[in-house]
Order: C-alpha cells, then structure tokens, then sequence
C-alpha cells in the first residue's frame, strides 16, 4: 500500500457483462440510420438555401446593367456607372465614383427610389 493508495481509491476491472443489443435503433445496419437522418437534415436545411441565396445572388450580378441603382454590403447607395469583368464604378453623388468589387452589390434597388430619398 503507498501513499497514493490511501489519497486515491484503487479500481478494480468487474467481470464483463452481457453487451446490450445494437445501438440507438437496434443493431446491425439501422445503427446507420441516424447519422444518415442527420446528415440529410443538416443539407435541407442549412446547405441548400445557402447555395439557392448564392446562386440568386450570381445571376442578379450577371443582370446587372448600367444606369441600375444598386446598395452595397458596405450601405453604400449609387447608380452603376460602368461595368467591369470584376469591378462596378459606382456613382453616389455628382462626378463622385467609387470602384467596388462586383461581388459588393448586394441589392439592385428599383428605378427612381434614390430620387425619391
């Protein structure tokens, strides 16, 4: 007996038990089923409307034109001046132009709403 015996309680191994049948749903291949289930839950609900948004998001900047009044992610508001492979010139006041990246644009407003403001 040491001294670390009398601090700490020594274990002893008990003699095996029955093992318990299957897992969460039973044995065999159903123990499968619930990572399947969660993985699925998981791509309907959080995978695929991020790659919907994306794919919206894409074709909105492939529409856009000029003359368009578009918002940035930044809050930036302006009409598009010119049109680049990766880059807007976006007009927000009078002979004011800001290049941004074509991936900024986050909303194409309707006609005339920066008039009205």
């Amino acid at each position: 007996m040491s001294l670390l015996d009398l601090l700490i309680s020594p274990a002893y191994a008990q003699a095996a038990g029955q093992a318990a049948p299957g897992g969460l749903f039973g044995g065999g291949m159903t123990g499968l089923l619930f990572p399947i289930i969660l993985i699925a839950i998981m791509y309907f609900l959080m995978i695929r409307p991020q790659m919907k948004r994306a794919k919206e998001h894409r074709a909105m900047l492939d529409k856009l034109a000029k003359g368009d009044e578009v918002i940035t992610n930044g809050g930036i508001a302006g009409v598009v001046a010119d049109i680049g492979d990766n880059f807007v010139t976006v007009e927000i006041a009078d002979n004011v132009r800001v290049r941004v990246q074509k991936g900024a644009v986050g909303n194409v407003l309707p006609k005339g709403t920066l008039k009205a403001s």
